[in-house]
């Protein structure tokens, strides 16, 4: 199995920081986000990971060949005129990623105990994807079926649903907050083709879920943060700044 994990963010929210460095780089108990994300990965037995860039480029690229690339493969999928969302950088980043039947998508400024071995013996057979969900209170939710199967999406703040089933009612569906981590099959490149250059990887399973099945699996009682804020950062020096790197 290869990795993609996505590095180009601007880290809007972590301003002022991230005026000076990619998020990617933002150190959490000493360590950046993304080698914190490269050692879970790499721990896991992936050898061949590819890293998204854009903002602060030079910066990211640097830092992965002062490392000697970790002792792995390790190559860049730049973006370089504009952030294609993550469909797009899927996308983009299909000719590094092919070859390998499936792949990991990681969220660089997702840290979790959450194990890819794990995620990984739940893609079934036929499966376009298998996304990692928790239950956790948020605005925004996927919405899966008895069988976990991806079937919608809600915005619970403004009321807005979203399904490629006709009179989708999510009171019947269960809600799940995205983790930011996702296993694909390669078979999403042919179905991406007609795409625009960016898109959203969820908007792109909500018009794949009727046709190819998409499942979810429930991470319970696992650690998970998402790094967007300076709070968050804050929460995540005491939930793993203690915690000694992986070798």
């Amino acid at each position: 199995m290869k990795a993609l994990i996505l590095a180009a963010g601007y880290g809007t929210r972590l301003k002022p920081v991230t005026d000076r460095i990619p998020k990617a780089l933002v150190p959490v108990g000493g360590v950046p986000m993304l080698e914190r994300v490269i050692d879970k990965v790499r721990g896991e037995g992936i050898d061949s990971i590819v890293v998204n860039t854009h903002w602060f480029a030079d910066q990211v690229s640097s830092f992965i060949e002062d490392k000697d690339g970790f002792g792995i493969d390790i190559r860049l999928s730049p973006e370089k005129d504009v952030i294609l969302d993550t469909g797009g950088a899927i996308r983009h980043a299909a000719p590094l990623l092919r070859g390998c039947g499936e792949f990991l998508v990681h969220n660089v400024d997702i840290l979790s105990d959450i194990s890819i071995g794990w995620l990984a013996s739940h893609m079934r057979p036929g499966s376009l994807a298998v996304l990692a969900v928790r239950e956790a209170e948020a605005d925004r939710y996927l919405l899966f079926d008895e069988d976990m199967r991806f079937a919608g999406w809600t915005n619970v703040k403004t009321g807005e649903v979203k399904s490629p089933y006709p009179d989708f009612n999510p009171e019947r569906y269960r809600k799940y907050s995205f983790c930011g981590i996702h296993i694909l099959s390669e078979s999403v490149f042919g179905l991406m083709e007609d795409w625009p250059d960016k898109f959203s990887i969820i908007d792109f399973y909500l018009s794949a879920a009727d046709r190819f099945p998409i499942y979810g699996a429930v991470a319970d009682g696992v650690s998970l943060i998402d790094i967007g804020t300076p709070e968050k950062l804050s929460e995540a020096e005491d939930l793993f700044g203690r915690l000694p790197k992986s070798e």
